[in-house]
C-alpha cells in the first residue's frame, strides 16, 4: 500500500488559496462569475492546496506581501492556473 498523506486543514487552505489569488490580483469570485472557473474547479484548488507540502513557505510568502505580486512562487501548485486567470 502506498504512502497516505493526510490533508491539511480545509479552512486554512481555503484562505491560503484565496489569499494567494488576492496577492496576484485575481478574484476567484469574479472568475467564477465570468465562468473562467467553475465551483468544482475552485473546490479542487482548495483540495490540491490541502495536499501541498509548502504550507509554511506559502504563509511566509503571503506574509511578506503588503501589496501584490506579479506571479505565484514556483512551489505553488496553482501557479499556472493563477497565471491563466490573471490573463483572463
Amino acid at each position: 500500500m502506498g504512502n497516505i498523506q493526510p490533508l491539511g486543514d480545509p479552512v486554512t487552505h481555503f484562505w491560503l488559496t484565496r489569499s494567494m489569488a488576492r496577492v496576484l490580483g485575481v478574484s476567484l469570485s469574479e472568475a467564477m462569475l465570468d465562468q473562467a472557473l467553475s465551483a468544482e474547479d475552485y473546490a479542487a484548488m482548495v483540495t490540491r492546496c490541502r495536499m501541498c507540502p509548502h504550507t509554511e513557505a506559502c504563509q511566509s510568502f503571503l506574509g511578506q506581501r503588503a501589496g501584490t505580486a506579479k506571479s505565484a512562487p514556483a512551489f505553488c501548485c496553482h501557479a499556472e492556473l493563477f497565471e491563466a486567470l490573471q490573463k483572463a
